[in-house]
């Protein structure tokens, strides 16, 4: 089977506070595809490439990302994958989770344990992240700086930064990546205003909780990313009944980007040695 990305919709799911942008393609045990912040489930083709042939790939956007609507009123992102799930008939479903994507992913697996066969996650710990790496300060410094003085461009270069890491110069990146992140970024940046209330609730107590996760789990990440980063997914990996964690040589914060070979095959190997 060959996906053909160009030609598969983007669909539309209907909730209660407006609708949840997604594709899917395949059939099969479920693969459900979560994004990073500020950017949408374009960052997933290479896996949707991949996996499709063997599996129901969903990859969505988050509310207030994408083509998905913003949020009018209180909501959960978790609860939204949940009816996502629920309503497309895709559990118990293989989460694949990329920095906020994979907080989700853990949030679903600690709020909807049922609808969770396996987690995996990239560069990330829970929905509750910790920093305190000074190169991690200034670029979330830089970002909220350039918001403050409404430089969108300014806020485009140093969210961009992510991809190449703290070991890394972003010239060193694959300029493709770089684009793409800068393009979505930018384009779910714009779909908000500064006045615009924050409506999203954050689950709270995950780190306490985690210990109670029984589907395997796993942390793919980038061998270039961030110490805070790679810190959080050793941390969530340690405290799981079943987790182990991998890296993924010449890649940062996006290896499924950066590196699609090496990340789907190690994906691949998980997937294969589920129960």
């Amino acid at each position: 089977m060959t996906v053909d990305l160009a030609s598969l919709p983007v669909r539309s799911f209907q909730t209660a506070d407006g609708c949840l942008a997604y594709r899917e393609a395949g059939s099969g045990t479920p693969l459900v595809l979560l994004h990073g912040g500020f950017t949408d489930h374009r960052m997933w083709e290479e896996q949707i490439r991949a996996f499709a042939p063997s599996h129901r790939v969903i990859a969505w956007d988050t509310r207030g990302h994408g083509a998905s609507d913003n949020a009018t009123a209180p909501f959960r992102q978790v609860d939204d994958l949940a009816a996502l799930l629920r309503g497309l008939d895709a559990a118990p479903a293989v989460l694949v989770g990329l920095c906020m994507g994979g907080g989700i992913a853990v949030d679903c697996a600690l709020e909807y344990p049922e609808l969770v066969r396996a987690v995996v996650v990239s560069g990330v710990g829970t929905s509750e992240p910790v920093f305190e790496n000074p190169w991690v300060l200034e670029v979330i410094a830089a970002q909220n700086g350039a918001l403050a003085a409404g430089d969108l461009a300014g806020w485009a270069d140093a969210y961009v930064r992510w991809a190449a890491g703290p070991h890394r110069d972003l010239s060193d990146v694959d300029p493709e990546v770089v684009r793409l992140l800068r393009e979505t970024g930018l384009a779910t940046l714009g779909k908000h205003t500064p006045d615009e209330p924050d409506h999203h609730v954050p689950v709270t107590g995950t780190w306490e909780r985690v210990p109670g996760i029984e589907v395997p789990l796993i942390a793919i990440n980038g061998a270039l990313d961030t110490p805070d980063h790679l810190a959080m997914a050793a941390r969530l990996v340690d405290l799981v009944q079943d987790g182990r964690t991998v890296g993924i040589p010449d890649a940062a914060h996006y290896p499924n980007m950066e590196n699609p070979a090496r990340f789907n095959a190690e994906l691949a190997a998980f997937l294969e040695k589920l129960p």
